[in-house]
């Protein structure tokens, strides 16, 4: 399998996302800024200086729905609170097919993987404006997705080592249970393909997992030249391209956040525009 590597020189890098322009949108949370990659691989400046971005979803109206501080839609410069709970920070975000946001909540420090921890919160935004806890009880937030028909959710707890799954039943979450190819498992960033397997960036153990939606099983792996692996997106016209970010760069330490680019023969699922 070849990876290509398609930029550098950044710190950590979350919340890949690709428009159908395959513009690929990414951020540096420790430096700042959400950046856009065109497909001939000139980087611009999308949102300047906002740290913290561990997730981005496209909007329907436009522009970009990022987190942070908070969760807010970012378009022609200008910037509109979605919600901001009394947390520190929160972390990745996606959509469901109505357009509503889902999001994790930050309440320790996510690099402290050791000691008492804070529990965070899954939050879901409905294109009204109206907010619900779904769930709480998430060590350290990272990745969320939802099964190709929509009645299984997936929420990636990185200091549990698993993947949090529900079923949901009339818009509510049930029968929670954790997913794990066994250890070590770190998961972060997540995306789900087309058969239903969840592509999973595996923090710390240099590559994305691919693992059963039934019983976590490890069904493919794709190693990739950086030990922390933060998150994972498809893009391309057949959304067969898989973008893989980084915090840093084992061929060449001097790279940093790196962003790889490799072919898969499943297509991702599309992830709808936010609708907020």
């Amino acid at each position: 399998m070849t990876i290509e590597t398609l930029a550098s020189g950044y710190g950590l890098i979350e919340g890949p996302c690709v428009d159908d322009a395959d513009n690929l949108f990414f951020s540096d949370v420790p430096n700042g800024g959400v950046w856009r990659r065109a497909p001939d691989g000139e980087i611009s400046v999308a949102i300047p200086k906002r740290r913290g971005v561990g997730g981005i979803v496209l909007h329907a109206d436009g522009g970009l729905v990022v987190s942070g501080r908070n969760i807010c839609h970012v378009l022609d410069g200008e910037t509109r609170v979605i919600f901001a709970p009394d947390a520190p920070g929160l972390n990745d975000i996606t959509t469901d097919a109505d357009g509503a946001v889902y999001c994790g909540t930050i309440r320790s420090d996510p690099f402290a993987h050791e000691g008492p921890r804070e529990l965070g919160e899954c939050y879901r935004i409905d294109p009204d404006g109206t907010v619900e806890q779904l769930y709480a009880e998430v060590s350290l937030t990272n990745g969320i997705a939802f099964s190709p028909d929509g009645s299984q959710m997936y929420h990636s707890d990185s200091v549990n080592h698993h993947v949090i799954t529900h079923d949901i039943i009339d818009g509510k979450v049930t029968n929670r249970r954790g997913l794990a190819p066994g250890k070590p498992f770190d998961p972060d960033g997540l995306v789900v393909d087309e058969v239903g397997t969840i592509w999973v960036a595996d923090y710390g153990e240099g590559c994305v997992r691919g693992i059963s939606p039934t019983d976590g099983a490890e069904l493919s792996r794709i190693d990739v030249p950086a030990n922390a692996v933060t998150s994972v997106c498809f893009g391309g016209a057949d959304r067969r391209d898989m973008y893989i970010v980084t915090a840093d760069n084992t061929e060449d330490e001097s790279r940093g956040g790196t962003i790889f680019r490799t072919r898969v023969d499943v297509p991702g699922l599309p992830v709808a525009l936010a609708r907020v």
